[in-house]
């Protein structure tokens, strides 16, 4: 793939409109979500004329929100170049998910701790979407229902701080699951391991359950990199 690939002719947005939230807010909603589903893909470019034209919004607007979007790590400034949808190394893909599997096993305790009935039934009806998208076997609902799971998580988790970093780097972890959850077989693995980290929650049970979460995470960073080592047409580069 080449790095810099300019924005595809396919992405269409309608202008913005003015509602409650913060322009800024809804110009950053917009463009992340399409990161996030792909309708950008990695390594294109995001160009700041053509961004203006879109959303009908002002070049400072598209400048605070192409920022906002490098500090989150799914956008890179390259020099004499402008910015780009991120491409991460193997190396900063196998960091994130080390991270992943301190930070969620500590959303995972604190939600066992402070977690109420209703969130850890919220949790379980999460996670039942979540089976239903299985069978439906489409790869980006998958995403976005275990994303629903993850949010009842972090909300029952009730750790504002915890949430705020979370939040940051779930947007790289989402692309790197959408990779991961790709690998064949992957899908019926990931529903089993989340099984079993609600069970254990349901169970209040502190260690079973950052146990299976730790382990859920190490089994999707294996998938995600046997995947690319199989595929004779994947970048050198692990995509984010």
């Amino acid at each position: 793939m080449d790095a810099a690939q300019p924005m595809p002719n396919g992405w269409v947005k309608e202008p913005i409109g003015r509602v409650a939230a913060p322009l800024r807010d809804q110009v950053l909603q917009v463009v992340r979500q399409a990161i996030l589903d792909f309708e950008l893909r990695p390594g294109q470019r995001l160009i700041e004329r053509e961004l203006i034209e879109q959303l009908n919004v002002s070049r400072a607007t598209v400048r605070e929100v192409v920022a906002r979007l490098a500090a989150e790590g799914l956008v890179t400034i390259v020099p004499q170049r402008g910015a780009i949808v991120s491409v991460i190394s193997p190396e900063e893909a196998a960091d994130i998910y080390e991270m992943r599997v301190s930070l969620e096993a500590l959303a995972v305790q604190r939600f066992v701790e402070r977690a109420s009935d209703e969130h850890c039934a919220a949790l379980r009806e999460a996670f039942e979407d979540l089976r239903a998208e299985h069978l439906g076997r489409q790869n980006l609902d998958q995403v976005r229902a275990k994303d629903a799971m993850y949010k009842v998580l972090f909300e029952g988790a009730d750790s504002p701080p915890l949430t705020e970093i979370l939040t940051i780097l779930q947007g790289r972890v989402r692309l790197l699951r959408a990779t991961s959850l790709s690998a064949p077989g992957r899908t019926a693995e990931m529903v089993k391991e989340m099984q079993e980290i609600v069970d254990a929650v349901e169970a209040r049970d502190i260690p079973r359950a950052t146990a299976a979460s730790a382990l859920h995470i190490r089994n999707a960073a294996n998938a995600a990199f046997r995947r690319f080592q199989d595929d004779s047409e994947a970048p050198a580069e692990l995509i984010v």
